[in-house]
């Protein structure tokens, strides 16, 4: 009996010993299929680098999306027959995704910050350990750069976001008008606000590509610092 008992420990105590390797296992390829495992192991510099591409990334989608429902407001404007429900569909498909891609833009931006902040504040804190006066002043001279770009890229990313919504906004009050309007007289009132709808559609894409290029810019002085 003595043995049984013995056995029967021993084979529990396995099994938690399975289990516990099964859970870390699972914890392992979770973090790999979101790409978690790599983040653990990343510098802060090259998770910046990273959040600020996907941001980028985000922006140039953001303006094809843009692009694209431009064209389709102009073509609904010009619209000389057939049937307004399809090209109402063809206009709201095309403003939902411009709207799905705007969203995103806010998003990355926070976790651009993010990384930013926790570069910098690492930095900072290193550099009290250098011994070298004038090394110490480089790198601090360094940092002051660093964080100003980063301060000036990110505010271009947040007035892409705030002129992004009220640019919306309108496109919005288009499509809602058309979809309550199936007539001539809708189409004739959306043709009327097409020159207002493509001034700001084109002086937002002309804010994303700013923000763009400071990205790049940004992104080249961190690969080669």
């Amino acid at each position: 009996m003595a043995n049984l008992l013995t056995l029967l420990a021993s084979m529990a105590k396995k099994k938690r010993t399975w289990a516990l390797a099964a859970l870390a296992a699972w914890g392992v390829s979770a973090l790999q299929g979101k790409g978690g495992i790599e983040s653990l192991w990343a510098e802060p510099r090259e998770v910046l680098v990273d959040r600020v591409e996907e941001a980028r990334d985000v922006q140039q989608e953001t303006i094809e999306q843009f692009q694209t429902a431009m064209q389709k407001f102009k073509a609904v404007t010009g619209f000389q027959g057939g049937k307004l429900e399809e090209q109402y569909e063809v206009l709201n498909a095309a403003y939902e995704r411009s709207e799905a891609a705007a969203k995103g833009i806010g998003e990355h931006i926070d976790q651009v910050t993010n990384a930013a902040n926790a570069l910098l504040e690492e930095w900072r804190g290193e550099l009290k350990d250098y011994h070298d006066p004038k090394l110490r002043r480089l790198a601090e001279q360094q940092f002051d750069a660093t964080r100003a770009q980063a301060g000036k890229m990110i505010a271009a990313m947040r007035r892409v976001e705030a002129r992004s919504k009220p640019v919306l906004d309108l496109f919005r009050d288009q499509v809602l008008y058309l979809k309550h309007n199936l007539n001539a007289m809708a189409i004739n009132s959306l043709d009327k606000e097409r020159v207002k709808v493509e001034d700001d559609v084109n002086k937002l894409i002309a804010e994303m590509r700013a923000a763009i290029a400071e990205a790049n810019q940004f992104i080249d002085t961190l690969s080669k610092g």
